[in-house]
This record gives C-alpha cells, sequence and structure tokens, in this order.
C-alpha cells in the first residue's frame, strides 16, 4: 500500500500524518458525543441558573446559541491546542490543516461552523416531512450522519467536506513510544 499523497504534490505525505480509518473517526464521534452531554449538560444548567428559567420551553432559542457558543469555544480551543479533543486523543486522531500544522483560532473556528453540514440534511429532511417525536428525528440524524460518512469514501484522501472546505484533514496522532 503506497503512503498517501500530499493535496498540493505528488510527494507522499510523512509516515506521521496518515490518514485515520472511518471506523476510527465514527469510534471518536460517537465517543465525542458522549463526553459532550456532561458539557451540554453543565452550560445548560448554568444557563438556566442565569436567566432563572423555570419552563423548558422558555428561552429556548437563547439556549441553543449559548450552546453553540460553548461548543464553539471547547472545540476551537482544543483544536488549536494541541489539535485533540478528549475523545481524538483516546482513538489517536488529531486534526491539522493541509500542511501538517497546528490549526489557527480562525481555521479552527471555521471548521467547527462548517463541521454542523453533518446534521443540516438530516435537519431539513425532518422539517421537510414535519416529523415529529424524539426517535423519529434521532432516526433522520443518524441517516445523515451515515450519508455524510459515507459521501467522504468519494473524496480522494476520505476526507469529510468540512474538512475539505477548511483546507483541514484528520490524522494518525501515534502514541509516544516508551
Amino acid at each position: 500500500m503506497s503512503a498517501p499523497l500530499h493535496p498540493s504534490s505528488d510527494q507522499p505525505l510523512e509516515p506521521q500524518l496518515a490518514f485515520p480509518g472511518l471506523a476510527r473517526r465514527m469510534a471518536s464521534f460517537i465517543y465525542e458525543g458522549v463526553l459532550l452531554f456532561g458539557i451540554v449538560f453543565i452550560a445548560g444548567y448554568l444557563f438556566s441558573a442565569l436567566t432563572q428559567q423555570r419552563h423548558a420551553l422558555q428561552g429556548q432559542h437563547a439556549l441553543q446559541g449559548f450552546l453553540f457558543i460553548v461548543l464553539a469555544i471547547y472545540f476551537c480551543w482544543f483544536w488549536t491546542h494541541g489539535g485533540q479533543t478528549v475523545a481524538m486523543k483516546a482513538w489517536h486522531i488529531r486534526v491539522v490543516d493541509v500542511h501538517g500544522r497546528a490549526l489557527t483560532q480562525g481555521r479552527a473556528l471555521a471548521r467547527y461552523v462548517l463541521s454542523w453540514l453533518w446534521f443540516l440534511p438530516a435537519l431539513l429532511i425532518a422539517w421537510v416531512m414535519d416529523v415529529r417525536g424524539g426517535g423519529a428525528i434521532f432516526g433522520c440524524l443518524f441517516f445523515g450522519v451515515l450519508v455524510y460518512a459515507t459521501v467522504a469514501r468519494f473524496h480522494p484522501q476520505r476526507q469529510f467536506l468540512h474538512d475539505a472546505l477548511c483546507a483541514t484533514r484528520l490524522i494518525t496522532q501515534l502514541p509516544p513510544k516508551r
């Protein structure tokens, strides 16, 4: 098997810049979701305490905006300070730019915003079809994520759409030798 090629030339990437497989990326994605549950829970509790929210639907859009910002801070901070979130560290995945360098704050923010492309097709389908209920919406989201991950198989380096648009990539971060 030949080494992956650098996207801007025909030169092979160095071995430490190998691409993680789709299964590992999806496992990291699921693990990240588990970890984010706690972050969203704490942020939601903080929001409700600060705004004295008495009903779950009161201030719903403000809460969504607050959570969007909290998650942006979480991801951008980790991506610009080592290139790995907690889940990415566990699965030995790191995000870098196409030249293998650390992300700038602007590129990390662009990657965060564009990473929401995962959910847009599914949410659009749920909205158009007037899907109601948690199970049906979850089914639409699962289908959307599955389609988005499958589309990555058509990219030459198997990168997701938001990585291709932001000129970033996921690489395998080999654990340190003992």
